[in-house]
């Protein structure tokens, strides 16, 4: 890994238009059957199609499906299982060692692979059997959407450093559908997780900036300034934005920087699976197809950008108060301002103080200034509409309720009668503090003993796998996440996205220590006492762990996994809880001078925790600051 680079204004961009496209983003030719399948899936096969393949080698695909428009979900779903069995089964018997003798489809099947197969192989390929739905007909819509908000998009990343050409993510991610979600909690055209997004943009129960594009747009140019100046090239930037930095990292560090097939085809991360090794290549062949519209969508009628008014909002005010003022329905607001949570549509919060109001200049028949003036004063006030209820929301847990509205899980176990803090579901109201406690009915439940407040950290509490819902609640467009299943798999992992950290544990059953950890935390998370963890280590009682030390695990409780989900959550719920107060601006590089203490430094004149600091620092060795050395700190702003 190299040393820490500058976010902004990045090198690679100085040099603007004299950098060669298959520079930026080089197109090894082992990836080209990848890339070739993916510009096949977005340009040749529709939503009412899809291909059934292997899911290493995207060379070989087996055979495409059409279904009728009449073919309900489950009727799609039993015909590819069966297509599925089908080829498992042919591939099984091929890998017995089966040539000779054999039935067509058979033969069919061999044949798309070399003439010296192993039969491990395709052993192996029996079990990599996938399916893959066909997206033409959304990428066509997305083509169209996607002016919209070009010409933003072109401008925000110039202005960041991040080459125009990444503006095809959004064909991969979403469409460009701004009410896309995914099934583990992603929202908006750049398919922000909720952590994520609140690094750099408003994510609570009255706004939700990922799913304003604008918003949206400058925080996804951000994050991916910070990946390219943590891994130094896009490719594993553009990897990371999808499966994580940490992982990023750990998969460079073992292959190599720029060892971008190996990573791709052989780096064996827990979570790295299809979604992630497939998500570079996807990007080049979406940028391949925006490139090339005219080739692959002739005669494509773009949407073009609409012009607005925009007021900076002086207090609170409720949006129909707004919309009356302006000459608008609120409705008309609200879908030109998608950052809008239901609460402030249906009035139970005020539109926020310092909030940025878009208003199509169409719908205006007087300067906007002058509207806003004429609104009376009694529509305007001082302080925000306190909150009464939770609407729980896909992937919503009672701890994060708890922590987003300052209170504790078993206030709102005790105010809302629920059984455990497990049990809520999609869609429920929750009762908050400020409502008071429900009203006694006649007919109460039995009296059961108090529910005692939670012990604080350092024990972790795991997220519960949240409940589905039927598609039309809440549709997902999701091109990589192949089934639901995979699709949840590594949420614990997607939670931290922007934190470079390593967090696994080594073959030696090692790991490094980060900021906030503790003996303590360990000893919780291996369900073990903490003088183990010292006696294998060797650590008198009074010796404290130090960051960036190694320790020695006793996993003879727990599995790895159990572990390495645990700690990733203990930082998730760190994290999310400081980016709840904090939102980063920017960022800005200090140049070390003699006598000068990185942490003094972080804590007193950049008021930078240490484990953020090392996030964007990340090859750092904070035992070794030579006088010199640049060094990056986060631009942090209190959120309002």
């Amino acid at each position: 890994m190299t040393s820490p680079r500058p976010l902004l204004f990045l090198l690679i961009m100085l040099i603007g238009s004299t950098v060669q496209a298959d520079e930026t983003f080089p197109e090894p030719p082992e990836l080209r059957p990848d890339i070739d399948f993916w510009v096949d899936i977005f340009t040749r096969y529709t939503t009412s199609q899809g291909v059934l393949h292997d899911s290493r080698d995207l060379s070989v695909v087996y055979e495409h499906l059409d279904f009728s428009p009449n073919d309900s979900s489950r009727e799609r779903q039993r015909k590819i299982a069966n297509r599925h069995e089908a080829l498992q089964k042919i591939l099984q018997r091929l890998a017995g060692g089966k040539r000779n003798g054999l039935n067509d489809a058979e033969a069919c099947v061999l044949a798309m692979w070399p003439g010296d197969v192993s039969n491990n192989r395709l052993a192996q390929a029996a079990k990599d059997v996938r399916y893959q739905q066909g997206l033409q007909d959304r990428f066509r819509e997305g083509l169209i959407r996607a002016g919209l908000w070009r010409d933003h998009i072109n401008r925000e990343f110039q202005a960041l450093g991040v080459p125009i050409e990444m503006a095809a993510l959004p064909h991969v991610e979403s469409s460009y559908n701004p009410a896309a979600r995914s099934n583990v909690g992603a929202s908006g055209i750049w398919q922000f997780m909720p952590s994520t997004g609140r690094r750099f943009m408003r994510v609570d129960h009255v706004l939700d900036e990922r799913n304003d594009p604008f918003a949206a747009t400058q925080a996804a140019g951000k994050l991916l300034a910070y990946n390219y100046s943590i891994t130094g090239n896009w490719p594993m930037a553009i990897t990371a934005y999808n499966h994580g930095l940490g992982g990023i990292r750990r998969a460079m560090q073992e292959f190599g920087d720029t060892a971008y097939v190996d990573i791709l085809r052989k780096y064996n991360g827990r979570t790295f699976g299809f979604a992630s090794r497939n998500f570079y290549v996807a990007f080049l062949a979406a940028k391949q197809v925006d490139q090339n519209v005219e080739q692959y969508f002739p005669n494509l009628v773009i949407a073009k950008p609409q012009s607005f008014a925009t007021v900076n909002l002086q207090a609170f005010v409720a949006l129909d108060d707004l919309a009356d003022g302006l000459g608008v329905t609120s409705r008309q607001l609200a879908d030109n301002n998608l950052a809008l949570q239901p609460t402030v549509i249906s009035g139970s919060k005020h539109l926020p103080k310092g909030y940025s109001l878009r208003v199509p200049s169409s719908l205006l028949g007087e300067p906007v200034d002058k509207l806003v003036a004429a609104i009376p004063a009694s529509s305007w006030h001082a302080a925000q509409l306190p909150d009464m209820f939770h609407t729980v929301a896909r992937g919503d847990t009672l701890s994060q309720v708890a922590e987003a509205y300052k209170t504790r899980v078993s206030t709102l176990v005790a105010l809302n009668g629920l059984s455990s803090s497990n049990s809520i579901r999609i869609g429920q109201k929750i009762r908050l503090p400020a409502a008071g406690p429900a009203p006694q009915v006649l007919a109460s439940a039995p009296v059961t003993a108090p529910i005692p407040e939670p012990i604080p950290e350092p024990v972790a509490e795991v997220a519960a796998e949240p409940a589905e819902t039927e598609p039309e609640e809440a549709p997902t467009i999701s091109i990589l996440e192949g089934d639901f299943a995979a699709a949840l798999r590594g949420t614990l992992q997607t939670a931290l996205l922007s934190d470079p950290s390593d967090y696994s544990v080594a073959d030696d059953n090692s790991i490094e220590i980060h900021p906030l950890e503790t003996l303590g935390h360990y000893a919780d998370w291996l369900e073990i006492r903490t003088q183990r963890l010292r006696d294998i280590n060797g650590l008198a009682f009074t010796t404290a762990v130090e960051v960036g030390d190694r320790i020695r695990l006793d996993l003879a409780t727990v599995s790895i996994a159990t572990f390495e989900d645990r700690r990733i959550e203990f930082h998730r719920r760190q994290q999310d809880a400081f980016f709840r107060e904090h939102v980063i601006t920017g960022i800005t590089e200090h140049t070390v001078q003699s006598g000068e203490s990185v942490w003094i430094l972080s804590l007193r004149q950049y008021q930078v925790p240490i484990w953020l600091f090392r996030q964007y620092n990340p090859e750092l060795d904070l035992d070794n600051i030579q006088p010199g050395i640049r060094v990056q700190f986060p631009i942090l702003k209190v959120a309002e």
